[in-house]
């Protein structure tokens, strides 16, 4: 995300120091939910796998994005072929809520859409919001069409070399 509130992975500045932490993040997860769209934008790490860069930490997020279950909501999308994605076997709000029960890790949810629709379920547990120094001047803004509001409680901070900071929120109880 941008200082202006934009969700938009290309205007930020990933670095080694950023792809070690979401490599290691990934690594406690259960399943990451993705919409159609972010999933095949997300098909890019699979070439790493194939022809590795000469950059470890990119390399390091290849291997972990690829190992992670990875659960997409498409209305369009029948089928995949990446062997760690399944197409969800039910709507968003019911898959989560069976995710949940079941998880004894994270799930993680990398679409905007997803995101989105999940705070108007009030099925968000924790927000990790990614903040890049920079400013986009247009793009999608990550809370819109939200249906309520909903108060959060920041529980920590994790500033990167780089400027960027990781903002953990919590939904407020009452």
């Amino acid at each position: 995300m941008t200082l202006d509130g934009n969700c938009d992975h290309t205007a930020g500045i990933p670095d080694e120091e950023i792809h070690r932490h979401y490599t290691e993040l990934l690594g406690q997860g259960d399943a990451i939910l993705y919409g159609r769209t972010t999933y095949q934008l997300m098909e890019f790490w699979r070439t790493f796998l194939e022809n590795p860069s000469d950059k470890k930490s990119m390399n390091d997020f290849a291997i972990a994005i690829d190992k992670i279950p990875k659960i997409i909501f498409s209305q369009t999308l029948k089928n995949v072929d990446w062997q760690s994605a399944t197409i969800a076997k039910s709507d968003l709000k019911n898959e989560v809520i069976e995710l949940k029960q079941q998880s004894g890790k994270n799930i993680f949810v990398g679409s905007r859409s997803l995101i989105i629709q999940l705070i108007n379920f009030g099925l968000i547990d924790e927000f990790q919001l990614c903040i890049y120094p920079v400013v986009a001047g247009n793009g999608l803004q990550l809370f819109e069409n939200i249906n309520d509001r909903t108060i959060f409680n920041l529980v920590k901070t994790k500033t990167f070399n780089s400027g960027a900071i990781i903002l953990y929120y919590v939904p407020r109880n009452g």
